[in-house]
């Protein structure tokens, strides 16, 4: 294909509107993402800095300890709202809105409640298994308050159905600001460990917690009352299969949105806290450089929502946007591989440094996370969900077994092989059904169609 042929082919990708739509809503997300990247750099540097590395790793196994938690009873609910909440906008029904809101909301507090209490019951007996101190296990529990906001994602699906991505951008940057402000605090007060988890805790809280008020400002501006209702029992009579939705992308995440928290602490269990600090400096860094795809699948699945399955339109999409997407990859592997090393030392200190070499090993997947990011969205249109669940369990299951392995062999490095193989798993287990689907696209039907029985 010649340089004009490929000019005119990109051209026409940006003359379909949703896909100029796609890459505005990404941009929003990517614009408050850089910047929050950037200030999580900077806490990081003054908890590393202020801290001895053990501590540091203590303070990271306590975040993720709570965070794992979240993510394990977590249900899904921004995915549902946009899967049903779409269509129902789509339709002007917003009764039926209500009802998917509510249901969201009532799973979001008992989930939050659930993982709370198990939490809290659970740390004294793992505490020693995690390497975290007896006399760190108190203000561990603390941190554990914070699941019930950790486990919360009505709201964020709320400003994504009603095309709020300028608020999420904004609300991507309280938590990042905060924790840096409180880091800087912290380590010039020389107020220590203590300091910086109250830091933490606070930062993460203001985060979660203006969500809720963007969503809530949003849905009163546009006239829509009694949304955040909470209810289970008649929303989920009246909508079709949304508890067997829920439930299969509450285990599927479950399973593979732990994996990052799961990660540190098994890191920690068999390598000791220093050893959990370099992970979560190399993850860290990595996560940053695959946000483009995460910012880019937020953006894509409610546009697909608002689409026809059976036509060969959002399957276009996401082969544009994985292109678009992998090519980010590309460029921003080679600037990691080039700057990552002199940017650690620099942010970090050179007792930090073994961090580049498990970050290099972790950037080899970078271009498969990011051109990968349209296959679980797919699915779940195509009704698939139960497949993404078998995908994605089948790959975390295989990467938690090749984490302990090749732990043991090879140490910290392991962990970082271990980190490629698994993401690579789940790209492989998740195309496979996506392509089934798309040769069967024709039985597909439309959501954005009233379902029969549904209200009138």
């Amino acid at each position: 294909m010649t340089m004009a042929a490929r000019s005119f082919t990109v051209r026409h990708w940006f003359a379909d509107g949703v896909f100029r739509t796609i890459v505005r809503n990404a941009s929003y997300l990517g614009s408050g993402k850089l910047v929050a990247a950037l200030l999580g750099l900077v806490a990081l540097a003054c908890a590393g800095r202020g801290m001895t590395p053990a501590l540091f790793g203590t303070l990271v196994i306590i975040h993720s300890y709570a965070n794992g938690v979240g993510a394990l009873v977590k249900f899904q609910t921004w995915q549902f709202i946009v899967r049903y909440g779409t269509p129902a906008m789509g339709r002007g029904d917003f009764d039926e809105l209500r009802d998917v809101t509510g249901f969201a909301f009532g799973l979001d507090l008992a989930s939050g409640l659930v993982g709370l209490v198990g939490g809290l019951v659970l740390l004294p007996f793992l505490a020693d298994w995690f390497d975290i101190p007896e006399e760190d296990v108190q203000i561990a529990m603390f941190y554990c308050l914070l699941i019930p906001t950790m486990t919360a994602a009505t709201p964020t699906g709320i400003l994504r159905v009603l095309d709020r991505f300028d608020q999420l951008a904004l609300q991507q940057l309280v938590t990042p600001i905060l924790r840096a402000i409180g880091g800087a605090v912290s380590y010039f007060g020389n107020l220590g460990f203590v300091g910086f988890v109250v830091t933490w805790f606070l930062a993460d809280l203001a985060g979660d917690l203006c969500l809720w008020v963007m969503s809530v400002i949003e849905l009163r501006r546009r006239g829509i009352h009694g949304a955040l209702r909470p209810g289970l029992v008649g929303p989920g009579r009246r909508l079709p299969a949304a508890w067997d939705f829920v439930w299969t992308t509450n285990v599927a995440h479950s399973v593979w949105a732990a994996w990052g928290p799961v990660s540190n602490l098994i890191v920690g269990a068999m390598l000791g806290p220093t050893s959990a600090g370099l992970f979560k400096i190399a993850a860290t860094f990595f996560d940053s450089a695959s946000k483009p795809a995460d910012l880019m699948s937020r953006s894509f699945y409610p546009e697909i929502m608002r689409l026809d399955p059976a036509s060969r339109h959002p399957w276009q999409l996401a082969i544009r946007s994985a292109f678009v997407s992998g090519g980010m990859g590309l460029l921003i592997l080679l600037v990691v591989i080039v700057g990552g090393e002199p940017v650690i030392g620099l942010v970090f200190g050179k007792r930090y440094m073994e961090a580049y070499d498990l970050l290099q090993l972790m950037t080899a997947s970078l271009i498969v996370t990011m051109a990968s990011f349209p296959l679980e969205s797919l699915l779940y249109m195509a009704g698939r969900q139960r497949s993404a669940l078998v995908a994605e369990g089948t790959a975390a299951a295989g990467y938690a077994l090749l984490l302990f392995v090749l732990i043991h062999l090879f140490g910290i490095t392991g962990a970082g092989l271990a980190y490629v193989a698994g993401v690579s798993l789940k790209a492989l287990f998740m195309l496979l059904p996506t392509v089934s689907a798309y040769r069967h696209r024709q039985n597909l039907v439309s959501v954005m169609t009233p379902v029969k029985g549904a209200r009138a």
